[in-house]
């Protein structure tokens, strides 16, 4: 007898293995059909085509607006994303003795200034409840809501929808989460996706804590055919080699302060090889005593030239902008 065959096939000769033989055969060939219906009628993986994206090349406006906050938009300014929203209350420029433009001075003045973009979409990107991250959050949106302009939110799932995150503060100040907040109001988790106008944002791992006891999240933002890696705050970690591979970014909006919060200055260099973009601008730093003040961005670009030579660095100061080409 061959080594598969029972006893009881041994007793019913030729003909039981043959039974045994198609039986096995069936299921393989089921197996096989029910393969390949699954992988015909399977969704497209956003991040399988986001690893695998043809670079085409794009253009963006980055305006630093102090601390970890960055205004990114379009030329042309119909799509605008804000990484965080600490504003007119955000205390990043005094140590650079930059007096805060009118556009940021307020929330009316702010509100002001992005209604005279007309913009088609305005995407608020939070990446955790910090106050030098969120401090004008649920106000700014409220005042762009009221507006009547086209804004929308989201962050991590957990923190925008339950009722111990974010879902009452929405409500106290009249802002309704399935409408103010993506996918109806649920945000989006690690390996999730949202969609505002023409952008597109991922949400990624950052080494930090949060308030509301919600994971800290950066993201992957495309806009105007570039493709942006928002650290929010974190620690230099292993899966930025990842986050790299997966979603080959093109420039870095990275946090570089120290102190007792996040990364340095040569730990973000590290990051920004790990991850592989070949732009970058430093942020968090000089908008409290307890992170490096304005010479962490030049520290940034030196250690930036010994671990990624090909690197290209834009030290900003609040307020500034700079036009990136991809």
């Amino acid at each position: 007898m061959d080594s598969q065959t029972t006893p009881k096939e041994q007793e019913l000769g030729d003909d039981g293995r043959r039974r045994r033989d198609f039986v096995r055969g069936g299921f393989t060939l089921g197996g096989a059909i029910a393969l390949a219906s699954t992988a015909s009628a399977a969704p497209k993986d956003d991040h399988r085509a986001a690893a695998t994206r043809t670079h085409t090349g794009g253009k963006l406006l980055v305006r630093w607006l102090g601390g970890g906050v960055t205004e990114i938009a379009t030329p042309d300014y119909k799509q605008i994303a804000y990484g965080d929203a600490w504003i007119w209350n955000n205390a990043g420029w005094d140590r650079f003795g930059v007096k805060k433009p009118p556009e940021y001075a307020s929330a009316k003045g702010f509100v002001d200034y992005v209604a005279s973009k007309k913009p088609d979409a305005v995407f608020v990107l939070l990446t955790h409840d910090h106050g030098d991250h969120m401090g004008d959050y649920f106000e700014m949106l409220k005042a762009l809501s009221d507006a009547g302009l086209p804004v929308k939110t989201t962050g991590q799932s957990d923190m925008m929808r339950s009722e111990r995150g974010l879902v009452p503060k929405f409500r106290k100040v009249g802002l309704d989460p399935s409408k103010i907040v993506v996918n109806g109001g649920a945000g989006m988790n690690f390996g999730g996706v949202s969609r505002h106008g023409e952008m597109t944002a991922h949400l990624i791992p950052a080494l930090h804590s949060n308030l509301c006891c919600y994971p800290s999240a950066g993201f992957i933002l495309d806009i105007g055919g570039v493709r942006v890696y928002l650290s929010g705050d974190t620690d230099l970690f292993g899966d930025m080699r990842l986050i790299g591979e997966r979603y080959k970014p093109d420039l870095g909006i990275v946090c570089v302060g120290g102190g007792p919060f996040t990364m340095g200055p040569q730990d973000a260099a590290q990051a920004s090889a790990w991850v592989g973009v070949s732009h970058a601008i430093p942020v968090h730093y000089a908008h409290n005593g307890l992170v490096l003040g304005v010479e962490a961005g030049e520290q940034y670009r030196q250690a930036a030239s010994h671990v990624a030579p090909s690197l290209q660095v834009s030290v900003m100061k609040p307020g500034e902008q700079r036009l990136i080409t991809v």
